[in-house]
């Protein structure tokens, strides 16, 4: 799902990169760049801090996400951290990864690379969705690379997924993404937004005329692209995978031994990841802190990016007070 973002021209790219797809909304102050790694390529979407020397900070977006998804937080975080969203391996502007890859692992692995390229690290993390689970991980097994840990609607294990979140998960049996593919096909790209929408916002009035355009427009962009459904059925089928894994490798275990300051945003509205989960999240990452939103949805950063911008402003000033005074 794409943000609601602007659209803005596009900031001359000066470092080396390979070309990047057409028509790829990019935010006014927003600078885009292709970061070749080995096996795999990833788009960058950066914000930089509105000065130099600040900490940096890197956000992760959902299944049939991209880095616009953060297009609305990341400006209202600038003045405190130099801020990079990642379109993760198959999505947004990313071509698939040579190994086809797209489990959590895999996705978290693409994660720990970017950041050991571009020696960023340690970062203030940020995830939503599949992107909380991809945190979750990175910060469980390379603590030294993670600063805080910001997750809106992480998705984590449920013994009990709710009836909305089904057609999601479906998508990870083989062949499902395939038909639903052919049974749509038909459908416009309007039509498969507003279905995206009511799924994702509590509210989907929310979403202004020009924001539904724009995503519109991104979705006629992705629907062109020839690794769309099977990015989107490997990634289904690795957040099932994940939900499955137990010993020290699940994500639950994992949580627990998160080590970074973490803030848990939970939306009282969402279908994809059931509020009731937020108890058990603050229980099992150690001294996080709690945002329940009753009204927001799965995307609480694009629903209410000013309330959770606040509530990372003071996850970050606690933990760089903490810091300055060690």
């Amino acid at each position: 799902m794409s943000s609601t973002e602007l659209p803005e021209t596009r900031t001359a790219d000066t470092a080396p990169a390979t070309p990047l797809p057409r028509a790829v909304r990019i935010a006014d102050g927003e600078e885009l760049r292709s970061v070749a790694l080995p096996g795999l390529s990833l788009t960058v979407r950066s914000r930089p801090g509105a000065r130099a020397g600040l900490p940096p900070a890197l956000y992760v977006h959902g299944l049939g996400g991209s880095s616009q998804n953060w297009s609305a937080l990341m400006p209202l975080l600038a003045d405190l951290v130099d801020g990079e969203a990642v379109d993760l391996p198959g999505f947004g502007d990313s071509p698939p990864p040579d190994d086809g890859n797209y489990s959590v692992t895999g996705h978290a692995r693409a994660v720990i690379r970017l950041l050991g390229a571009s020696g960023r690290g340690p970062v203030h993390l940020f995830g939503n969705s599949m992107g909380g689970a991809v945190a979750t991980r990175v910060a469980a097994v390379r603590p030294d690379l993670v600063r805080t840990l910001t997750l809106v609607s992480p998705a984590l294990p449920e013994l009990r997924a709710q009836r909305t979140a089904w057609p999601t998960a479906l998508l990870a049996v083989p062949g499902v993404a395939g038909l639903f593919a052919r049974l749509s096909r038909d459908w416009t790209a309007e039509q498969r937004v507003r279905g995206v929408l009511s799924l994702c916002y509590g509210d989907p009035g929310l979403v202004t005329d020009e924001g539904l355009r724009h995503a519109v427009e991104e979705m006629e962009r992705r629907l062109e692209l020839p690794y769309f459904w099977d990015a989107m059925a490997r990634s289904s089928r690795g957040i099932v995978d994940a939900y499955t894994l137990g010993g020290q490798h699940g994500l639950w275990r994992q949580a627990e031994r998160v080590l970074a300051p973490t803030l848990l945003i939970y939306g009282g509205r969402d279908r994809l990841v059931s509020y009731r989960m937020a108890r058990r999240a603050a229980a099992a990452f150690r001294g996080s802190r709690l945002l329940s939103l009753p009204d927001a949805g799965h995307v609480a950063m694009m629903e209410y990016p000013e309330t959770v911008a606040a509530a990372a402003r003071e996850l970050i000033a606690d933990h760089d007070a903490r810091h300055d005074g060690s």
